[in-house]
């Protein structure tokens, strides 16, 4: 059914000047928050991949001390054959920096450095020959876990930096932002910040 049209009514609509203006105000919020939520989405994988890695080093090491004899001269090395892994990389990779410091990790063996472990994820580990050095509960070994695998940059603070992973002797294992105490390897002291821990690190 047509409705009559009241010829003394006036209809009200918006003008192209209001719309254009309203279309840019949201393009503004788009590009305000776009950006937010797929780094929040990329924060939540790569802490998935943390929390992953970190249950894999532990469970590692449980494996290792029922059939070895744990001791100051156990290595990152020695736990990889109860780990799982895709692939170990030899290829010289560089990972990405520390969070805020300098240093990193590449997939090699020069120095202390025993190349890096491809995981399912796509995230690499590396592993470092250095022991536990002692058998106090503030021993520890070191690994450094980039979780974007070999998406670098150059900065330090950049997102999907590396985190470095302590798993001491008595085999509590933390972030090195959060692992309470500081951390002493057979070559190094690691004073623990939550400034080191990267923002995608939960």
């Amino acid at each position: 059914m047509r409705l009559p049209i009241n010829p003394g009514k006036l209809i009200y609509g918006f003008t192209l000047a209001e719309l254009l203006i309203s279309l840019a105000i949201l393009g503004v919020i788009a590009t305000i928050t776009i950006p937010i939520i797929i780094q929040s989405q990329s924060n939540g994988t790569h802490t998935a991949i943390g929390r992953e890695t970190l249950g894999m080093i532990s469970a590692a090491y449980q494996q290792y001390q029922q059939s070895n004899s744990v001791s100051a001269s156990t290595t990152g090395g020695d736990l990889t054959p109860f780990m799982n892994y895709v692939s170990y990389d030899l290829s010289g990779t560089q990972l990405d920096n520390l969070y805020t410091l300098s240093g990193g990790a590449n997939c090699n063996t020069v120095g202390n450095q025993r190349g890096c472990m491809v995981l399912h994820n796509g995230a690499r580990l590396s592993v470092f020959s250095m022991s536990f050095g002692g058998t106090a509960n503030n021993n520890a070994i070191v690994f450094h876990l980039d979780p974007d695998g070999i998406k670098t940059d150059s900065t330090t603070n950049g997102p999907g930096k590396t985190v470095e992973i302590e798993l001491f002797y008595n085999g509590r294992i933390s972030s090195r932002g959060q692992m309470g105490v500081n951390a002493v390897s057979s070559d190094v002291t690691r004073s623990a910040a939550p400034v080191y821990d990267p923002p995608w690190f939960q």
